[in-house]
């Protein structure tokens, strides 16, 4: 069926996994484990209902695109060169966004036209933390304008124009800054996924020429209820407590000693004041942006998808 505005083929979940088709499960238990995130119960069930179908869609859609440079170039005359085809993957803190994006990864490596497939994530084009603290943004981590947009554009733009190495900043999640010195090499992959909050923003951006959406082939918007992704939010603050805010060089060190109704009611303030409030004025406004809508349940299971029309 179609939604209300007829811009996306809308599937339920067994409609949806039919469209595997004669896919092949090239992932096994022990793979998965290490590609799951944080309190997220992905399982290979998962995998083939929803993940199968989408890397047979995006295969189709690479090959389409290689087939499409090969005939410009002998249109002009001149050598195809090698431009990744890029997907963005886009949606709130928690909503599990890394997981996806790494699950994808590997399964589309595993196709034969396309072996490299590189994953870029934008936190690592964050200003650093010196830099938000002298603008007084520090409290705004994940907002539009805590990222270094420009930077992030000539990254995009090198990708696409055949730069034999990219390279991206690092991003440390323990001592929640840049690292000085780090970076992720993009060598001519055949695919490139770039993941983060807010790769379909533009609001915030109305007199630029540029977006990074712009240089997307394909995007996908992770989408749940906001009661669902804030409870996930505060589980998973919850094990953290329990494992990285231990590390005596995490930037939260500071909570690993809460109680659990403490450490509980930090994570419902922080995601009131930050999280919540980024989801709803940036991130879940660029929603009808995606080519593709991934809606999952409380559970984390996908419940539907919406394929937007070409």
């Amino acid at each position: 069926m179609t939604d209300a505005a007829g811009r996306y083929l809308v599937f339920d979940r067994p409609e949806w996994a039919a469209l595997r088709a004669a896919t092949p499960l090239t992932l096994r238990e022990a793979e998965l484990a290490s590609l799951r995130g944080i309190n997220e119960y992905i399982d290979l069930d998962e995998v083939t209902a929803v993940y199968l179908p989408l890397t047979r869609l995006l295969n189709l859609y690479v090959s389409a695109a290689q087939n499409l440079h090969r005939l410009s170039a002998a249109f002009l005359g001149t050598l195809a060169a090698k431009v990744p085809y890029v997907i963005g993957v886009a949606g709130s803190v928690a909503v599990g966004k890394s997981t996806f994006a790494r699950i994808l990864q590997a399964l589309l490596a595993r196709w034969p036209d396309h072996p490299k497939v590189d994953l870029v994530t934008t936190d690592g084009f964050l200003f650093p933390n010196k830099v938000l603290d002298d603008r007084g943004i520090m409290n705004r981590k994940g907002f539009p304008e805590s990222y270094d947009t420009r930077r992030l554009l000539q990254f995009l733009r090198d990708v696409k124009s055949g730069v034999p190495q990219v390279e991206a900043p690092v991003y440390s999640h323990v001592v929640y800054d840049i690292v000085a010195g780090e970076s992720v090499v993009v060598e001519q992959p055949d695919i490139v996924i770039l993941e983060g909050l807010n790769v379909l923003q533009v609001g915030a951006l109305e007199s630029a020429s540029e977006f990074v959406s712009d240089y997307f082939d394909f995007s996908i918007y992770i989408d749940a209820a906001e009661a669902d992704i804030q409870e996930w939010y505060v589980q998973r603050f919850l094990r953290l407590r329990e494992t990285v805010f231990q590390n005596p060089d995490s930037f939260f060190r500071h909570y690993a000693a809460l109680d659990e109704d403490q450490a509980i009611q930090i994570a419902r303030g922080i995601w009131r004041e930050i999280n919540g409030k980024n989801l709803r004025e940036n991130i879940e406004p660029t929603k009808p942006r995606a080519g593709l809508l991934v809606r999952k349940g409380f559970d984390h299971r996908v419940t539907d998808v919406a394929l937007r029309r070409l």
